[in-house]
Parts: structure tokens; sequence; C-alpha cells
């Protein structure tokens, strides 16, 4: 099969529908295109019975029930109806957050906003690898804390959280616990029936499901969790969610959730040794290139690296035809400011503005790591050469 360009290495912002998931969402736009809620006909009996087979695949690949899943339009919703949900509903308990400084900026922004609305936030330092300590996280909850929100992978390093360990914390001090699973599902086991985690934070499309569809678990039993809706109108998805469910994308998120749960052990062993492969590759032909996050506790399709000597945007101009990949977070692509994620590990400004991440998928060939491997070698030999004139010339 031709290689075609550019090569796609950007799968931590959005990852190609699978065409298994695409083909079960078709019928759902031509013939059967009723309203889930509408009780009263064949349409809507046939739209429901989809969603509720997508809410009990969703639910299998998390090891949940069911009824622990609400759909959503994606995972910043699920993030926000998770966090001032629940700091509503916990408020007489107490008015204190804890999240960590790396977190996602869906995290992050809802946390300001909860800030304004009165509540405390205190925003927990992370190592040099990306990871929390327990000791730190043990610091930083009080009495009046009412919700840890730590992220079970980051979406720029690939680093790994200890979640049983600080769900584990969380549950001996009576502190409910969410995580932002968004990079994390489909990608590595999450089984909730057996994590000490509360509430889960997940979207389809970053599992070659279809976008403006994710998904909240929120534990039912033991401890079962309360939550303040945060749309009224209509009490959709248990009262939780109120809004006509996108029954086309809900159907694709549970085809995706169905292969995944199958696939994803064979398909992330074959995905890491092409991650290892390029990061290989690469620090064989770059000079000075280093690993940015965990070496061994992170996400198999992902690659952050520094690589001295060059600007990733300018990297990226001249890879932009080529090879696909980003500096960061595409939520916050447009800002100018360098990655807060890279910063928060202690970085230089000069190291976090020469940072590329690689993301790989099911579908990324062997083919493609080696152009890749050839094509930012070489754009990094230019800019490097280009670089050295500059300073012979002043």
């Amino acid at each position: 099969m031709a290689l075609r360009l550019p090569v796609y290495l950007d799968n931590h912002a959005t990852t190609q529908p699978d065409p298994r998931v695409v083909d079960a969402m078709l019928p759902f736009l031509r013939e059967h295109y009723g309203n889930a809620a509408s009780k009263q006909h064949e349409y809507g009996w046939i739209a429901e019975a989809a969603v509720e087979l997508a809410r009990a695949q969703v639910a299998s690949l998390l090891g949940a029930t069911a009824r622990e899943v609400t759909f959503t339009s994606g995972a910043t919703e699920s993030i926000n109806l998770a966090l001032k949900g629940i700091a509503e509903a916990y408020a007489g308990k107490g008015k204190h957050i804890v999240t960590a400084a790396t977190e996602h900026r869906a995290v992050l922004d809802t946390c300001r906003s909860l800030e304004r609305a009165g509540f405390s936030v205190t925003y927990v330092p992370v190592g040099p690898d990306g990871l929390i300590s327990a000791e730190a996280l043990a610091n930083a909850v009080s009495t009046s804390t009412i919700l840890v929100s730590i992220m079970a992978a980051n979406n720029e390093i690939g680093t790994i959280a200890p979640l049983r360990e600080i769900g584990s914390l969380c549950r001996e001090r009576r502190i409910l616990f969410h995580t932002d699973a968004t990079q994390a599902v489909g990608k590595i086991p999450l089984a909730v029936s057996d994590l000490p985690v509360d509430l889960m934070s997940f979207s389809a499309h970053k599992m070659h499901g279809p976008k403006g569809v994710g998904g909240l678990y929120v534990r039912a039993s033991q401890p079962a969790i309360r939550i303040v809706p945060h749309i009224d109108g209509g009490g959709h998805e248990s009262g939780l969610r109120s809004g006509t469910l996108d029954v086309p994308g809900i159907v694709g998120f549970g085809k995706a959730a169905e292969i995944a749960k199958r696939e994803m052990g064979v398909d992330m062993e074959r995905v890491q040794k092409l991650r290892d492969r390029l990061h290989e590759g690469l620090r064989s032909r770059i000079d000075g290139i280093r690993l940015n996050g965990h070496p061994a506790l992170r996400l198999p399709n992902n690659l952050n690296v520094v690589i001295p000597g060059t600007r990733s945007d300018r990297v990226m101009m001249d890879l932009k035809s080529d090879v696909a990949v980003a500096s960061g977070s595409a939520c916050s692509s447009a800002s100018p400011e360098p990655s807060h994620v890279l910063r928060a590990l202690g970085m230089r400004d000069s190291d976090v503005r020469a940072s590329l991440r690689f993301g790989l998928s099911k579908f990324t060939t062997e083919e493609e790591i080696e152009y890749a491997i050839e094509r930012v070698a070489g754009v990094v030999r230019a800019h490097r050469a280009s670089l050295s004139s500059l300073e012979v010339v002043h």
C-alpha cells in the first residue's frame, strides 16, 4: 500500500474512526433516525435499544454497570458535570478540591470557575517525570476536601497516574475521586470494578470513535455518588444530562468500546513496539534528544521529546505537509504560551519550546514510522544548520 502523506502522528488530539464504527453508525443516520426519547412508536424504540446496547458496551469496557454510564457531548462536558456536579452536591461537607498542575485545561479551567464560585483548589505539583507523589497528595487534602481529580494518563507526556494508590488514599479520608481518563480508555486496561475511582470522564474520538460524544462514569454503590446536573430540560440520561441524544454518535461510541475491549491488548502491544522504534530511530539520528515524562509508566502510543537546538513550531511548520505532529494539547494549541504540562515538570522554557509530541494509533504502520524518523531528522538537521549559520553571521 502506498504511503499516504502527511503521516498522521497526532492521535492524542483525535483518532481516525474505525471503519467498523462508521458502518455501525450509518443505519442510524439513514433509516433508523428516531429520537431515543420517543416512547410511542418503533422509530423511538429502535433508537432507544441502540443507545442501551451502546451503554452496555461502554460499561463493559470500563468494568462498570450500564446504569453507571451517562452519555455526554465529550470529555470536556463530562469533566464539567463531574467537578461542578460534585461541588454543588457536597458543598455542605466542604468546599476544597485537589487536583494536579499537569491536568488538562478542561479540569484546570473548571477548577478556576469553581474558585470564582467560592471553592478553594489546591494544585499539587508533580515530579520531573510527571508523577504525583502520595505524600504530596496526602499533604494537600484536609478535612474540608470533598474531591480529588487526577488524570489517568497525561495527554501530553503520557505519564500514567497511580490510580489505585490515589483512590485508596481518598477512600481512607472519605474523599471522592474523579479521574479524567480521556487518553487512557481504550489504550490501557481500566476496570472501575477493581479501582477505587468514583467518577471517570472519557471521550469516543480518542479511541477511534466519532467526535461529539463522550461519557461519565458515576459509581452507583459502595459508595453511591450524588451529583447535581448542570443541563436542565427533559430529564434525559436519568436526569443527569438533558438533551436529545446523539444516537448515531452513541452507537459509534459503543462499537468503538466493543472493539477496544476485544482488540486493545494486541493493538497496543504492536503500537508500543512502533513507538519504541520511533524513539530509537530519532535518538540514533538526532544528537541530544531527551524523553519527556516517565520512561516506563506511560501510554504505549505516546512519545514526547525535547530536541535541543530547535523550535518545535518551526519544525512542525516544515513538517506540515509530510508528518502531522504536535507540541502540546490540541485544546490549547492556539495559545502562544509554552505547555503548562512541560513547565510543571520543571523544564526550561527553551526546552519546552523545543519539544514535540508524537501520538501513534492502531492504524500507524511501520512504513509511516520509518518515513517519520527520516523526515523529522532531516528537518532537525536543517534547522540546526540554519541556527549555526545565523550565530556565525552575528
